[in-house]
């Protein structure tokens, strides 16, 4: 099979001869294998993990996002994702960069929502004179 994983901004892995992926979804995980059936999945953050035969098992740490499988082609969107040797490495890799990145998202919603009640506030007594 060939695997790619994309971010939002670029092509996080391209991997070809994959010959085994499981993911999980928020009913929990399932397995592909390269005749499997054409499928499309939601994602739940968790593990990713492929094998080929040059790298063995490769985990991978995801985000929300979907899984398409057409044929030959499984393509995996997310909107983060980290790579690591093994699961423990990975597991703390996650807890400081998916934190971390959370923390800032927070940060960001919390300006766009005082920006727009400012407009709406503005709006409002723009609409009254």
């Amino acid at each position: 099979m060939n695997l790619r994983i994309l971010l939002p901004f670029r092509i996080f892995a391209d991997r070809t001869g994959v010959s085994r992926i499981v993911a999980e979804t928020r009913a929990g995980s399932f397995g592909i294998l390269p005749h499997r059936l054409d499928c499309v999945a939601a994602l739940a953050p968790g593990i990713l993990v492929y094998e080929t035969d040059g790298e063995g098992e490769v985990y991978v740490a995801v985000d929300d996002g979907v899984l398409v499988k057409t044929g030959p082609d499984v393509l995996v969107s997310v909107r983060r994702a980290l790579s690591g040797p093994d699961l423990g490495r990975l597991r703390d890799a996650v807890e400081r960069e998916f934190t971390r990145l959370d923390e800032q998202e927070e940060r960001v919603r919390s300006v766009m929502t005082k920006l727009e009640t400012g407009f709406l506030r503005r709006l409002a007594a723009f609409q009254h004179e």
